[in-house]
């Protein structure tokens, strides 16, 4: 080997290691650079932060002076409330008994009593029509007793269900006089 080839061949690799010393320089270096910039966006971010922050530092201060005020104010009503014979409940609103309507405890009642005897209609007869009609009549006057229950809308859905049919079969049967029951009870808690 000639020895002017061998300095060429070290030259060649001494070439091509600082080429890729440079390549992994430029590499690093672009890599520095983007976490640089990504670190201050964030700095901004973080700047802007603080300057609102800072901004509602007056706003909390008066929030602050405000509630100090207020629960002196407040403090002094209860001062002033204690300190005064003031009782809130005169004799007159004591001597005005209110006048109970017992006619909405006979329309409860009556409502009970719709529901017991379709009851006993259920355990005699399979004709769903007289049912669906006493169900509308009894759902009327539940609404004219509370004004709008729960009832109301369960007793429209077990009349779509009775609707059409030309026989109570027993299962139905069985499910709505399970429903007065629970019926009557919400009726009897309501009153």
């Amino acid at each position: 080997m000639n020895p002017s080839e061998n300095k060429d061949e070290k030259i060649e690799k001494f070439a091509s290691i600082l080429e890729k010393f440079g390549l992994d320089i430029i590499t690093k270096m672009g890599q520095t650079n983007l976490k640089i910039n990504t670190l201050t966006d964030k700095v901004d971010q973080l700047s802007k932060a603080t300057i609102d922050v800072k901004a509602l530092l007056p706003q909390l201060t008066n929030v602050i002076e405000n509630q100090k005020i207020l629960e002196a104010e407040l403090e002094l009503i209860r001062t002033l409330i204690q300190r005064s014979d003031i009782s809130f409940q005169s004799k007159d609103v004591e001597a005005e008994a209110v006048e109970r309507d017992i006619s909405a405890t006979d329309r409860k009642q009556s409502i009970i009593d719709e529901f017991n005897s379709l009851v006993k209609y259920l355990d005699e007869n399979d004709d769903p029509q007289p049912v669906i009609t006493n169900l509308e009549n009894i759902k009327e006057e539940i609404f004219v007793f509370t004004g709008g229950h729960r009832i109301l809308y369960e007793i429209g859905q077990f009349n779509n269900k009775l609707n059409g049919l030309e026989s109570l079969p027993e299962e139905i049967k069985e499910d709505l006089k399970e429903k007065i029951t629970f019926w009557i009870n919400k009726l009897t808690v309501k009153g």
